[in-house]
């Protein structure tokens, strides 16, 4: 048997620890040997509750299956866990200090297989230092850190190069930065998140339901919005009580402005909207309202629903998240054709035009709404494995599965965006892994401001929206 014992002490509420702590599924976002875990029991955390934690082991990785043996609220607990011929017993208790911080011990005794107890001491010495590492993680996961981040010279020197950057977009990215914790909560704080039926939306989505939010889903298909509420709740804390449904098909700029309404009379105050939702088509066609269809629900619907969302997103100085793409990069702003009517239609020009679009408004709101208090920030997922990416770019999806992150890292930056204290006097920035990045690096896609305002007029213009006073 292999005995390993921790302490770190942390400046957060013995109930905070706990609580982040007992959703054991989170090591993956402070545990560096973790590469993903998930709870598999859905619900809130309880005896009997089940996790796999798939980890770095050896020369590759390995899956865990955990079970919460034992919870004392607020004070410990205990986990079993099995696999790649160990067996862990693994013990979590949380005590008061006089300063309010907290001491966390981590204990755990390793029963190993008969082929790691050939290899006895160097297994040691490897669960050691992946303890150490770990709590270490965890110490650095709950501590608040209120500064904004900044990009590095290295980061930097790399976007103007659009081929060195590009492994920064793979899973790579994610997974090489320090920080993954969501460890904010969001009790008494209201969300809303579009294209929350599945993908990076549906993940987005469950991440604030963990931290405690209220959830507002815009959708257009009531039967998917429907499961969607039950995965959230199963991933939370299984209840669905504070995930509320808005139906609205965002192709629709009367069923957007509709559903903005509802929203804005039911919940006086919003304090993060999520621009999630996209399309990329393969074909042009207009939408009843006249617009192209990327630019209909890639740009319309955002410029809509904000708007329409703005007096309660200044009540709670709320947050919007607006989200991009990649494909931004290789495309400029181009006011005078939003519909792509000239020359030949391409689906991935018109998406990526859009999102730069979108992008452009999101620092022309920054600038505009700038006394309100609400924060504008636009973000780039990396290249994730959804089923939007397989449908619409099969070939993409083909040549670079094996390294496309999944939704789950895809939808971190737009949570960490809502809900960290680091990501509060951001504003008009672009994100990618939590770090702000330049929005132009090919000649010729720099938008100017009075581009951004070009734009903004014609949104207003082509779809009548009475815009929030300022001042």
């Amino acid at each position: 048997m292999i005995r390993l014992h921790e302490t770190i002490r942390v400046n957060r509420t013995r109930g905070d620890c706990y609580r982040y702590l007992a959703d054991f599924s989170t090591c993956e976002q402070w545990d560096p040997g973790v590469y993903r875990a998930a709870k598999t029991t859905p619900g809130a955390p309880g005896p009997g509750t089940r996790f796999t934690v798939t980890v770095r082991w050896l020369a590759g990785r390995t899956t865990l299956d955990y079970e919460l043996v034992d919870l004392k609220v607020d004070r410990r607990i205990e986990l079993h866990g099995t696999g790649a011929g160990l067996d862990t017993r693994e013990v979590i208790a949380f005590d008061d200090n006089p300063d309010g911080s907290t001491t966390i011990d981590y204990r755990a005794d390793f029963t190993l297989g008969k082929a790691l107890r050939v290899a006895a001491p160097g297994s040691r010495l490897i669960l050691r230092r992946m303890a150490r590492r770990a709590v270490r993680g965890l110490a650095r996961a709950l501590e608040i850190d209120p500064r904004p981040p900044h990009q590095g010279w290295f980061s930097y020197a790399a976007d103007r190069s659009v081929v060195a950057a590009a492994p920064a977009f793979t899973e790579r990215g994610y997974l090489a930065m320090e920080d993954k914790a969501h460890s904010q909560f969001m009790d008494d704080r209201t969300i809303a998140v579009t294209g929350a039926t599945g993908g990076i939306g549906l993940a987005v989505a469950c991440e604030y339901a963990r931290l405690g939010a209220t959830l507002l889903l815009v959708g257009r298909d009531t039967a998917r919005l429907g499961q969607a509420r039950q995965r959230i709740a199963d991933f939370a804390d299984g209840t669905p009580d504070r995930i509320h449904l808005y139906e609205a098909d965002l192709l629709d700029a009367s069923q957007t402005r509709a559903a903005a309404e509802r929203i804005a009379a039911e919940h006086p105050r919003l304090d993060v909207l999520v621009n999630n939702a996209g399309a990329l088509f393969d074909s042009h066609a207009l939408t009843d309202d006249g617009f192209e269809r990327s630019v209909a629900i890639n740009l319309v619907a955002p410029f809509v629903l904000t708007e329409g969302l703005m007096t309660p997103l200044v009540a709670a100085h709320g947050r919007v998240v607006n989200m991009s793409s990649g494909g931004m990069y290789l495309q400029p702003l181009v006011v005078e054709d939003m519909n792509f009517e000239s020359g030949e239609y391409s689906g991935t020009k018109a998406y990526a035009r859009a999102k730069r679009g979108l992008v452009a408004l999101t620092r022309h709101w920054a600038r505009r709404y700038a006394e309100t208090g609400v924060r504008f920030n636009a973000m780039h997922p990396g290249w994730v494995a959804t089923a939007g990416v397989t449908e619409a770019l099969p070939g993409f999806d083909k040549v670079m599965h094996r390294l496309l992150r999944d939704a789950r890292m895809g939808a971190d930056t737009a949570v960490w965006l809502g809900a960290s204290a680091a990501a509060e006097t951001c504003q008009g920035q672009f994100f990618l892994d939590r770090t702000p990045h330049p929005t132009a690096v090919v000649p010729g896609t720099q938008v100017k401001p009075s581009q951004a305002q070009a734009l903004y007029a014609w949104l207003r213009n082509q779809t009548g929206i009475r815009v929030h006073g300022v001042g």
